[in-house]
């Protein structure tokens, strides 16, 4: 991922563009006129401060559910560059197709070959087109399935980066079994005797975020977003109409936060102020400090404890205690 200059704001930002863009001219005038606007700069500058942290403290979940969407966050591959100082590719699912919005390979960590299992999303219409939006179909996820049977062959650590709005729910994917895919995975991953750590990067959409997501620990970044559906289809369903998507986004806990508190996820991994796009590699690494510390922790655990700790973990889910 090449450093954006330039930020694409989002709505709720623009009280922070505006007020920049004041500082920045009142910083030209005051270069010309020597001291006649510096008090002014100063003053703007702080209040600049005051109106950024604020806006970030009072984020809605529709707010990280826009965060989680940004154009310009990283996806598993920017990802894997920084974290990384080996990729070693692997392609296919042996039956005939490379879903290109599913990517794997073999990565280093601290001189642990590692696989990594990712969604993948593009930067522009001809990426996306490519990667098909981060909407892995059937071929995707059996070749996540040929990974997951090469690392527990090779007794590797797993590692997923999950980013996708869901599975990819067209007729031909239907047509070459979507669900049945999905179920596969969902079963041989609870069955593995290697570590899985699943991060979830943006958007962790229903199953087909499940599908490379039943992991013995789930980490989510500060402004990543978790769920069953989308706030807008879970608006339509349930009030036939996209007004009431605010709501819907209140009421579904998909924020990194909520899932912490329920029990859900693990570990929340902060992200640079304003979210991952703003510095990528601050929050790279983030998660490689995050992936080192649980990694040194599942370690130490044998083959049928490893196992067993994921299905245990998956089993207690929604488990709620009334003392």
């Amino acid at each position: 991922m090449k450093e954006n200059k330039e930020i694409i704001p989002l709505d709720f930002e623009k009280p922070l563009i505006a007020l920049s863009k004041q500082i920045s001219e009142l910083e030209q005038k005051t270069r010309t006129l020597q001291n006649g606007n510096k008090k002014l700069v100063e003053d703007l500058k702080l209040q600049y401060s005051k109106v950024k942290s604020e806006i970030y403290k009072e984020l809605s979940p529709l707010d990280k559910v826009k965060i989680a969407r940004h154009p310009q966050r990283p996806y598993t591959l920017d990802y894997v560059e920084k974290i990384s100082p080996v990729w070693y590719e692997l392609h296919g699912d042996r039956t005939g197709k490379d879903d290109q919005s599913i990517i794997g390979g073999l990565i280093e960590i601290d001189g642990q070959t590692v696989m990594v299992i990712g969604t993948q999303k593009g930067r522009n219409l001809k990426e996306n087109q490519k990667r098909n939006f981060g909407m892995p179909s059937p071929e995707g996820y059996r070749k996540a399935l040929r990974l997951f049977h090469h690392a527990e062959k090779f007794n590797l650590p797993i590692i997923t980066f999950i980013d996708t709005p869901g599975a990819y729910p067209g007729l031909e994917a239907e047509a070459k079994n979507q669900s049945q895919a999905i179920a596969l995975n969902l079963r041989e991953l609870s069955g593995l005797t290697v570590p899985v750590i699943s991060i979830i990067t943006g958007e962790g959409g229903s199953g087909g975020a499940l599908a490379i997501g039943v992991a013995n620990r789930i980490l989510m970044l500060e402004n990543s977003v978790y769920s069953v559906i989308s706030p807008e289809g879970c608006a339509a369903i349930l009030w036939r109409t996209k007004d009431k998507t605010q709501e819907a986004a209140n009421a579904l806990k998909i924020t990194a936060k909520d899932l912490y508190e329920l029990g859900i996820t693990d570990e929340v991994i902060p992200e640079s102020e304003g979210g991952a796009h703003y510095n990528p590699d601050e929050t790279s690494r983030n998660i490689l400090n995050a992936i080192r510390n649980h990694l040194e922790e599942l370690l130490k655990l044998t083959p049928e404890e490893v196992k067993k700790d994921r299905q245990d973990k998956i089993r207690n889910l929604g488990v709620f205690s009334t003392n």
